[in-house]
């Protein structure tokens, strides 16, 4: 088996994979398919397995932004990972997906991340569950009230020469509400998506709604609002479809806005699709993640990453003024400082208590001080109202 990156004369063969594993593509989404992944070739962003000359597995490598506490670092998140069924079994997955954790640093993400189809592989390998898309079903009616009464707020339709704006309003947004996992695309990738002839796209100054019919209901792939004013204007103009839908269902934040607008409320019905996470440069990524601006701390980790040995060893911990870094170090003798994998490493800094680290198995070592102290820097709630 060799790993080489895919070129347009493999695409049926990877269209065939991608179909073996997940199911057709409708015929309408097979050209936009190819629109979107045909960029990515001479980026090296599409990897495939060979078996003398045939194509036994795939996997993509998508350039994002991903926040952390309100800032951005560089994330590449892993799709379309297939392998032959006739391939199964014999190792193929793992030998990719090695590949792709090494093509991600090559590119310079400091971070991976993937919706998996199965944990444990990807978890051999470092990835770790740290959060999840949350979609929620409301009465459509619920939504049609949430308007402000003075109004106010300036709705446009969207396109794709919008893009632009759209990442600006992304950026602002996730900066001030100090967001932690959500998604910033490339402006290729952005005006693909507000292309869709049955996608219905609003812009507001800090804020947006992109949303479709489905079975005869509303389906809301993102909204995002800075306000209370843009977060009811956005999800009230969804509400007006509720004289013929019954329900809305959207992606939304674990503490969304909209649910504390909500007249009335007593249970969620909420379906989370879990996603994992993985550092691939740990100082790099601690560097640029935000931190809560009060925390200051300093302590020694030790990390354990037999796949990206560059992120193993002791590890100072500087967190203040909303800043961190990660500095290689000596840890003292005698000292028992905490113990953890990659995975482990990757899980606290997405939020993961240090409490459920110690009960997993993920964490070992140090003190009950030094468990507050980490729990404190790496506070979040990570979502992500993307799938990919």
């Amino acid at each position: 088996m060799e790993i080489r990156d895919v070129t347009a004369d493999d695409l049926d063969a990877v269209l065939d994979s991608r179909k073996r594993a997940f199911g057709p593509l409708p015929a309408s989404s097979v050209e936009p398919w190819r629109a979107m992944v045909t960029p990515t070739l001479a980026e090296g962003r599409y990897l495939g397995v060979f078996d003398g000359g045939r194509l036994i597995g795939t996997s993509r490598i998508n350039r994002y932004d991903q926040w952390w506490h309100g800032r951005p670092l560089s994330m590449g998140g892993v799709a379309s990972v297939t392998v032959a069924p006739e391939e199964r079994g014999r190792g193929v997955g793992r030998f990719l997906m090695r590949g792709t954790l090494e093509r991600c640093a090559e590119l310079g993400h400091v971070a991976s991340a993937l919706y998996p189809a199965t944990t444990p592989l990807y978890r051999s390998l470092g990835w770790e569950h740290a959060g999840a898309r949350n979609r929620i079903t409301v009465p459509a009616e619920a939504l049609r009230t949430l308007s402000a009464p003075d109004g106010g707020v300036k709705l446009r339709r969207m396109g794709p020469d919008d893009a632009p704006e759209l990442r600006s309003v992304l950026d602002r947004v996730y900066a001030a509400t100090r967001a932690s996992g959500p998604l910033g695309w490339e402006e290729r990738v952005a005006r693909l998506w507000l292309s869709g002839e049955d996608d219905f796209a609003y812009l507001a100054d800090d804020g947006f709604v992109l949303y479709r019919w489905h079975d005869g209901d509303i389906d809301v792939d993102n909204l995002v609002a800075g306000s209370e004013a843009t977060a009811r204007a956005l999800w009230s103009l969804v509400g007006t479809a509720s004289s013929m839908a019954t329900t809305v269902t959207a992606s939304v934040e674990p503490d969304d806005p909209m649910l504390w607008l909500l007249r009335e409320r007593s249970y969620d019905t909420v379906k989370q699709t879990r996603w994992m996470f993985r550092l691939v440069d740990l100082a790099a990524a601690v560097g640029l993640r935000g931190y809560p601006a009060g925390v200051s701390a300093e302590t020694v980790v030790e990390v354990d990453d037999p796949q990206r040995p560059a992120n193993s060893g002791a590890w100072r911990l500087s967190i203040s003024s909303g800043g961190g870094t990660a500095t290689a170090t000596t840890a003292p003798p005698g000292a028992d400082v905490p113990r953890l994998s990659i995975g482990g490493m990757s899980a606290l800094f997405a939020g993961v208590p240090t409490s459920t680290l110690r009960r997993a198995g993920l964490l070992a070592g140090g003190a009950p001080g030094t468990d507050d102290l980490l729990d404190t820097a790496f506070a979040a709630r990570p979502y992500m109202i993307d799938y990919f």
